[in-house]
């Protein structure tokens, strides 16, 4: 499928060499050689969202990092991904990601835990309301390259994997996935996978994972049938925008949920 704005590969390379440093709308407009207002158009017609929101979301990922690889305290790392607020930074953080910077960074205690219980599950029966009064969106994934593990599947706000997806399961196997009562509402689905063999620094920090997402918005009316959604997953490209969002939080709340129902 041909990808719109092509220039806009190079100025994403750009913010990605540059995250550590002060980057102005100005500065970036002028790099792709547009005007601030037709750049702020363009760029958000092709990443889903404004540059600046682009550029902090890759920050938090950046911090991500910086938690589970070095030492440096949560002050630090907030002043090293361009927040001189601590307290901003944490409630950011904690907002797209689902946990605080602390629980993150000891998230890799639990985590491995977590797949293990997965791996060794056998009922994935989730209940189900059959008496929806909203809408129903099923669909089926599958993937560019072999695969075994699970599948975490969710339908976000916004076109970027951050916060609690508004709705979210997780497959144990590529194939079909059903979400019911969805109220209506424009949604971006996406989705990605951890493989049974994975690290956990892999899936903590998701660089590699396969992955999906719909670039446009799946609009759900009230009385309207939804279309079925054919998802494939693939390697990550460059305009992938990162996923923030805890994938062993995910985990965590759907064993909560298939244990405990």
């Amino acid at each position: 499928m041909e990808r719109k704005y092509v220039e806009i590969d190079k100025v994403i390379e750009y913010i990605k060499q540059h995250i550590y440093e002060p980057i102005s709308l100005t500065e970036l407009a002028r790099y792709a050689a547009y005007s601030p207002y037709h750049f702020i158009r363009i760029f958000k017609e092709r990443m889903g969202v404004p540059p600046q929101y682009y550029v902090s979301t890759l920050r938090l990922q950046h911090a991500k990092d910086l938690l589970i690889h070095t030492n440096l305290s949560v002050r630090d790392i907030s002043l090293e991904v361009g927040q001189s607020s601590l307290g901003t930074f944490t409630t950011r953080f904690t907002e797209r990601v689902g946990m605080t910077p602390s629980e993150f960074r000891n998230s890799p205690v639990m985590s491995e835990h977590f797949l293990h219980s997965l791996h060794q599950f056998n009922n994935w029966e989730v209940s189900i309301n059959k008496r929806s009064q909203y809408a129903k969106l099923e669909g089926n994934i599958k993937a560019e390259i072999p695969f075994a593990g699970i599948v975490l599947v969710g339908l976000f706000p916004k076109p970027i994997p951050e916060g609690l997806p508004l709705y979210g399961t997780l497959l144990r196997q590529l194939g079909d996935f059903c979400f019911t009562d969805v109220k209506p509402g424009s949604y971006f689905l996406m989705a990605t996978s951890v493989s049974w063999g994975s690290q956990t620094v892999d899936f903590i920090l998701p660089h590699s994972t396969l992955r999906t997402r719909t670039k446009d918005p799946i609009i759900i009316e009230s009385g309207k049938p939804v279309p079925f959604q054919k998802v494939m997953l693939y390697t990550p490209l460059l305009d992938d925008p990162p996923i923030l969002i805890s994938l062993p939080l995910l985990m965590e709340r759907f064993l909560n949920r298939i244990t405990y129902k």
